[in-house]
């Protein structure tokens, strides 16, 4: 028996006003991006993106998160999809934990409309939440890997779609990945300057190749600048050339990740600004504008010359 999915009936997403942002980060902001105070849109829309990392632990929810709520900061409409089906965490983040009823796995089963199923956040009216399922729950193994295609397609048919799906992607490399990837065009890899991490974010950067997604950036997160020039932990750069790819941006480590975590307040809302918050802004804008960063260059020509040790194996 071949299952069909029924009807998800999208209603229109809500075309509220634009989102507040405070006007010290949005003048640190608009200070590294040539005075503009918005970036410019590229490609059709909307435009599906799964952040995703391979090794569990790395910040892959949280950086989901922040770019969801900078997208819905720069009035870009975004749908942001917890993949996890029985670990979710990005409500959390987000401060939703107690407004999510229905899920995706209602909508495919026939129970509610897929604008039932989205959450819209609180103070940024142009950003809505969509978990997979609901905690301790599995979903039935006929929905399959095509899952989320099917929401992202009925996402699409709205009469008002979204900018950008951005689709959190559990850890691992199991059904769970498969399942994420499946809808997506372009991929945000995050990754910490540890082997481990690196390893794993290499495999999956080979999978998602495999499975046709050739647009897939780099995010180097909890980097610690006084360790890259002591040369105890990689640079950015270093990471870039052992994966081969864009990147994205580099967030240092910050203890206000933390705090905004417990508070269900991403990291980009902080007034004043925080230096990770910052990072993860300006990636915000390349994503918005398919760019890559380059400025790492200028980190590593300051760096002194190599003297073997632990860099030694990646040279």
């Amino acid at each position: 028996m071949v299952f069909a999915p029924p009807p998800l009936l999208p209603a229109p997403l809500p075309a509220p006003p634009p989102a507040r942002c405070a006007a010290a980060t949005r003048a640190v902001s608009a200070s590294h991006h040539g005075g503009r105070t918005a970036p410019e849109l590229s490609g059709p829309t909307p435009r599906v993106v799964v952040v995703t990392s391979g090794k569990g632990g790395v910040g892959k929810t949280t950086t989901t998160a922040n770019l969801a709520a900078s997208l819905a900061r720069l009035s870009l409409p975004v749908v942001a999809v917890d993949a996890d089906a029985g670990l979710r965490n990005l409500d959390l983040l987000l401060g939703l934990e107690n407004r999510v009823h229905l899920t995706a796995a209602d909508v495919l089963a026939g129970d509610c409309r897929l604008d039932q199923a989205l959450v819209r956040h609180r103070s940024l009216q142009d950003l809505h939440l969509l978990c997979l399922s609901k905690p301790r729950s599995k979903l039935p193994l006929a929905f399959g890997s095509k899952t989320l295609t099917w929401v992202a397609d009925a996402l699409r048919r709205a009469p008002n779609p979204p900018a950008f799906i951005l689709i959190d992607c559990p850890a691992g490399v199991d059904a769970g990945f498969v399942t994420a990837i499946a809808p997506a065009e372009e991929a945000v890899l995050v990754t910490t300057p540890d082997i481990t991490a690196l390893r794993d974010a290499d495999r999956v950067a080979g999978l998602l190749e495999c499975d046709g997604i050739k647009d897939i950036k780099i995010i180097v997160n909890r980097v610690r600048p006084e360790l890259v020039k002591g040369e105890d932990m990689m640079s950015a750069l270093d990471v870039q050339e052992m994966l081969g790819l864009p990147l994205l941006g580099v967030v240092p480590e910050d203890a206000e990740v933390i705090r905004s975590t417990n508070r269900g307040m991403p990291l980009v809302l902080n007034d004043p600004p925080t230096p990770a918050g910052l990072a993860l802004e300006q990636a915000t804008w390349r994503l918005v504008e398919r760019d890559a960063m380059t400025a790492v260059m200028v980190e590593e020509q300051e760096r002194p010359k190599k003297k073997g040790g632990f860099f030694s194996f990646f040279s």
